[in-house]
C-alpha cells in the first residue's frame, strides 16, 4: 500500500473511536440527571464525642450502608482498588476506551469474555440504576450514565458512591460496613490482606463471602495481592505475609455501645443520619464490660446500670443502661438509668445539706441516735437494728444512721425538702401522689439513677446544679462543702483506698435496689444494681454490691480525684466551740412518749387550689385542717388569729381570699406546729 493509503487508514482508525466518543458525550449530555436520593440513603449512625462509632442502625430495607468517604478509608485500599478495577480512573471521562478495546480484542481472540471493560464509574452507574438483564444496550446505558455521573458528581463523588454502595455479600453494602462486619474495625487502617479482600469481594459478593466460601475468598484476595505486587504497591515480604493471613471465618456483630442512649437519640431525631452524643466511647465500653462482669458474679437475673457525668458541663460521659442489652434473662433492653426506683439512704446527704443551709445543724452538731417515735406509728430503726447513742451529724451521715436523718428531715420539713429537690430539676415520684412524709429521708419516693447523679453533681459543683438545670442550686457553697467533706470520710469498701472520693450508698426497702453515688470535682458516677422487674433480692445491699462497682468505675475513668477549696465562710470547729444553738439538735419530744404535735395537712410549702383564683372570683371552698399527735383540745390559728378549738384532730376553715397564709396549731400542753401555704 502506498504511503497515502496508510495515512488514510490511520486517520479512519483514529476518527472512528473519536467519533464514537463524541457521540457518547452528546448522548450522555442529553440524559436527565440521575435521581440519587435512594443511592444517597445511609444507615443512621450514632457517634461518641470524638466521632467514633457507638452504634449503627440498618436502613429501612434492612441494609447496612454506613456513611463513608475516600478520606476515611485506608489509602492502600484505594490504590489496590484502582490497580485492580480501574487503572485510569483519575484520567478517563467515565469510560475507558483502552479498556474497552482490550476487552473486545481478548474476546475476539478467545471466543469468550476474558476481562471486562467496566470502569468504577460504570459500576456505580449499575448500582445506582440496576438493570435486570445484561445486554449490549444495558452496557451502553451504563457507559452513558457513567459519563453523566462524572459530570454531575466529579471523580470524588463517584468514588464515594462506590465506597458506599459496593456489595459485599448478604445485607452488607459499602466498604465500611464490610470492614466492620469481617474485621471488626473501621476501614481507615487495614492490613494489606484485609484491603485486598475488600477489593475482591464486590466482583462476586455472594460466591466469595469469606463466612461461607473461605477458599474462594482466599483465592480472589490473593489475585488482588499479586496485582498489587506487580504494580509496586506491595513489597515481596508484604505480599507473602498478606497471603499467609487467614480470611475471616465469620461475620462480627456491629458495634452496639450505649444501645439505650443510641435508641433514645434516634427516637428524638429520626431524620438525622449522623447523631453525635457526649459519651466517651472508650469509657462506655469499659463500664459496659464492668457492669456485665459484676452482674454475672452477683446473680443470674441481676442487672446493673452506671451513669457518669462530666461535672464541668453536665454532659453524660457514660450511660450503661443494663448489664447487657441483649441479655433477656436480665431484661437488658430496659434502660435502668431512667427507671424510677426507691433510692434508699442515697438522699440523706441532701437532708443534711438543707439542715446545714438553714442553720439547724453543723457537721459537729450532736444528734441522738436512739429509739424514737416521730408520730403515732412511725419509729424508724437503723439498718443493723442497733443504735449509736449520741453522735455528731458527721458521724451519723457517714454511718448512714436512720434516726438522725429523720430527725433532721423533721426539722427541715418533708414538703419543703421535696419541693427543693424538684426545683433543682429532679423528677421525684411520691407513692400514689401522697403528701411528702418523714420516710422520704429514707427513700420513701422514687427517682431515676440519672436524676440522682445530677443532684450529686450539684454538690460537686459547690451546690450549683449542672446544665441543663444550670442556674439552679441544690445547696449553698458552704453546705455543699460540709456534705462533701463528710462523705469523703465515709469508710470505703474492702480493698479500696479511703478519702479518694465523696460517696454515699443506699438500699431500698425489701432489698430491691442497691445504689452507690460518688464524685470529685471532675466527675460524678452513679451505680444501681438489682432486678429490672423490681423483685427483692436477699442480701442486695448498696455498700456490698454497688460501692465496689463505683470505686472500680472511678479507677477506669482514671486520674487523681480533685476537690474544691474550703469556702471562706465555712466554720471548722469542734462541738464545744460551736454557737450554743448548733451544739445539739433538740426535737422537743414530750418526755412521756406522747406523739409530737404536727400538722398533717396541708403540708408545709403546699399550694392549695380552692378555686379562689378563678376568673369568676367565687367564694371558694373550705379547707380541711388535720393534725397528728399532741394533747387535745387543739386550737387552730390563721396568721396568729384563732379560728377553731376542738377535741378532734381535724377542723375546717374557709379563707376569705387567695394568698399566702401561716397555719398554726396549739395543743393543751402548749406544744405547737405551723406551716406556710399558698391558697389559690
Amino acid at each position: 500500500m502506498r504511503k497515502g493509503g496508510w495515512l488514510i487508514l490511520i486517520r479512519v482508525c483514529v476518527a472512528l473511536p473519536v467519533t464514537a466518543l463524541l457521540a457518547l458525550l452528546i448522548l450522555a449530555a442529553s440524559l436527565p440527571p440521575l435521581d440519587l436520593h435512594a443511592a444517597q440513603a445511609r444507615s443512621v449512625v450514632v457517634l461518641d464525642r470524638s466521632g467514633d462509632l457507638l452504634r449503627p442502625f440498618a436502613t429501612q430495607d434492612g441494609r447496612w450502608r454506613l456513611p463513608v468517604s475516600a478520606a476515611t478509608v485506608d489509602p492502600r485500599y484505594l490504590a489496590m482498588l484502582r490497580a485492580y478495577e480501574d487503572r485510569r480512573f483519575d484520567s478517563h471521562i467515565g469510560i475507558d476506551p483502552l479498556a474497552v478495546l482490550r476487552a473486545a480484542s481478548q474476546g475476539l481472540r478467545h471466543g469468550r469474555i476474558v476481562s471486562g471493560g467496566s470502569t468504577l464509574s460504570m459500576q456505580v452507574a449499575r448500582l445506582v440504576e440496576p438493570r435486570a438483564r445484561r445486554s449490549a444496550s444495558a452496557k451502553l446505558r451504563q457507559a452513558l450514565r457513567a459519563v453523566s455521573l462524572e459530570r454531575q458528581l466529579g471523580k470524588g463523588g463517584v468514588l464515594d458512591l462506590y465506597l458506599a454502595l459496593a456489595p459485599f455479600g448478604g445485607s452488607l453494602e459499602g466498604v465500611r460496613a464490610a470492614s466492620l462486619a469481617y474485621f471488626g474495625r473501621e476501614p481507615a487502617r487495614l492490613t494489606p490482606a484485609q484491603a485486598a479482600l475488600l477489593v475482591a469481594l464486590p466482583q462476586s459478593p455472594e460466591t466469595r463471602r469469606p463466612d461461607r466460601f473461605p477458599e474462594r475468598a482466599r483465592a480472589a484476595r490473593n489475585r488482588v495481592i499479586d496485582i498489587a505486587l506487580s504494580r509496586g504497591l506491595l513489597r515481596d515480604d508484604e505480599a507473602a505475609q498478606a497471603r499467609a493471613e487467614p480470611v475471616p471465618a465469620a461475620r462480627r456483630p456491629f458495634p452496639m455501645l450505649a444501645a439505650h442512649a443510641a435508641e433514645e437519640a434516634v427516637g428524638a431525631e429520626p431524620a438525622n443520619p449522623v447523631i453525635r452524643l457526649s459519651l466517651d466511647g472508650r469509657l462506655q465500653a469499659s463500664l459496659e464490660a464492668l457492669a456485665a462482669e459484676r452482674a454475672a458474679s452477683a446473680g443470674p437475673v441481676l442487672s446493673t446500670a452506671i451513669v457518669v457525668i462530666d461535672n464541668r458541663d453536665g454532659r453524660l460521659l457514660a450511660q450503661v443502661g443494663s448489664a447487657g442489652y441483649l441479655d433477656s434473662s436480665r431484661r437488658g433492653a430496659i434502660d435502668m438509668t431512667r427507671a424510677v426506683r426507691s433510692p434508699g439512704s442515697a438522699l440523706k446527704p441532701f437532708v443534711y445539706a438543707m439542715a446545714f443551709e438553714a442553720g439547724l445543724a453543723h457537721p459537729e452538731t450532736l444528734i441522738e441516735d436512739r429509739p424514737s417515735r416521730f408520730s403515732a406509728s412511725y419509729a424508724p430503726e437503723n439498718f443493723d437494728m442497733t443504735f449509736q447513742g449520741t453522735v455528731t451529724a458527721r458521724r451519723a451521715l457517714q454511718l448512714s444512721l436512720n434516726v438522725p436523718a429523720v430527725a433532721l428531715m423533721e426539722a427541715v420539713g418533708p414538703a419543703r425538702f421535696v419541693a427543693h429537690l424538684r426545683a433543682a430539676g429532679a423528677d421525684l415520684r411520691l407513692p400514689r401522689d401522697a403528701a411528702p412524709g418523714l420516710p422520704v429521708a429514707l427513700g420513701g419516693l422514687g427517682l431515676t439513677l440519672t436524676d440522682l447523679a445530677r443532684l450529686y453533681a450539684g454538690l460537686a459543683r459547690d451546690g450549683q446544679m449542672p446544665p441543663p438545670a444550670g442556674g439552679k442550686r441544690i445547696a449553698g457553697d458552704v453546705a455543699a462543702w460540709y456534705v462533701t467533706d463528710i462523705l469523703r470520710g465515709t469508710p470505703p469498701p474492702d480493698n479500696a483506698l479511703p478519702n479518694r472520693i465523696a460517696y454515699k450508698t443506699g438500699t431500698s426497702f425489701g432489698y430491691r435496689d442497691a445504689w452507690a453515688v460518688g464524685y470529685d470535682r471532675r466527675v460524678t458516677v452513679a451505680v444501681w444494681a438489682g432486678r429490672a422487674d423490681g423483685a427483692p433480692v436477699p442480701g442486695l445491699v448498696g455498700r456490698i454490691v454497688s460501692a465496689p462497682i463505683l470505686f472500680d468505675a472511678f479507677a477506669r475513668h482514671g486520674g487523681d480525684p480533685v476537690f474544691g477549696p474550703r469556702p471562706a465562710d465555712a466554720l471548722t470547729a469542734a462541738n464545744a466551740a460551736l454557737p450554743p444553738p448548733l451544739r445539739r439538735l433538740n426535737r422537743d419530744e414530750p418526755p412521756d412518749g406522747t406523739p409530737v404535735l404536727r400538722i398533717a395537712y396541708p403540708p408545709d410549702g403546699a399550694r392549695v387550689d380552692l378555686g379562689l383564683a378563678a376568673p369568676a372570683g367565687g367564694a371558694g371552698e373550705g379547707m380541711i385542717l388535720k393534725a397528728s399527735g399532741g394533747v387535745p383540745p387543739l386550737t387552730w390559728m390563721i396568721d396568729g388569729q384563732p379560728v377553731s378549738r376542738t377535741i378532734r384532730r381535724q377542723s375546717a376553715w374557709v379563707p376569705e381570699g387567695a394568698g399566702f397564709v401561716r397555719i398554726s396549731v396549739l395543743d393543751a400542753t402548749g406544744a405547737s406546729d405551723s406551716v406556710a401555704v399558698r391558697i389559690e
